[in-house]
């Protein structure tokens, strides 16, 4: 399935991708916060978290790495993280906080993330794990700079939504589905999914050896 890349499709891509990079951001910036980094310790992490995930996608698609294009995305990451920086000095806030704004930027860059891979002609479950692989991989860049074990691989369902979230995307696609509707639809079950999995505890059986 290959996409053909309108003006209208993508406008949406270009939104959909600005929002992912401001929320992934400003989750970054509240996860490291915990760990009383400096000013520029935060950026550097908000800046990694917000721009990793899409940078590593275009590589592999051989792309022109999208916030070196065009700088808006950089500088949106730049300000989401001093104004979470500044704000969390004058509002308390819970360290579970940074989990609504993770939530956000893992259905935002899934679904960003699938429909380039479509408007490049990546096949249609290369295209849905490079979903996967943008919403979760700022992610993994945050918790490794903060010298934690990668939220993803330990827990409530992640990356299990966001692949599942993909698949919903293309799905809603291949029915003809109008892109901006089946990325909103997509995109909110993903998000809504992961705080739900958060507030039951739902999760994946972990590896373990036969005792």
């Amino acid at each position: 399935m290959v996409l053909n890349p309108t003006p209208a499709l993508l406008d949406s891509l270009y939104w959909i991708t600005l929002f992912a990079v401001v929320v992934s951001s400003a989750s970054a910036v509240l996860k490291a916060g915990f760990k009383q980094f400096d000013l520029f310790g935060v950026i550097i992490i908000a800046i990694a978290t917000g721009l990793g995930g899409g940078s590593l996608r275009d590589m592999l698609l051989d792309r022109e790495v999208f916030w070196i294009r065009d700088q808006v995305f950089f500088i949106a990451s730049l300000v989401s993280a001093i104004t979470i920086f500044l704000t969390a000095r004058v509002v308390a806030m819970s360290p579970k906080l940074f989990l609504i704004p993770d939530a956000a930027g893992l259905a935002t860059f899934g679904i960003a993330g699938t429909l380039v891979s479509l408007v490049t002609g990546a096949p249609w479950l290369v295209a849905s794990f490079m979903g996967v692989m943008t919403g979760t991989m700022g992610g993994i860049f945050r918790d490794l700079l903060c010298n934690e074990t990668p939220v993803v691989f330990q827990s409530q369902l992640y990356a299990t939504v966001s692949w599942g979230g993909s698949l919903l995307f293309i799905g809603l696609l291949y029915m003809d589905l109008e892109v901006s509707l089946a990325a909103s639809i997509a995109g909110l079950c993903i998000f809504g999914a992961r705080l739900l999995a958060i507030r039951y505890n739902i999760s994946l059986p972990r590896f373990r050896f036969k005792s």
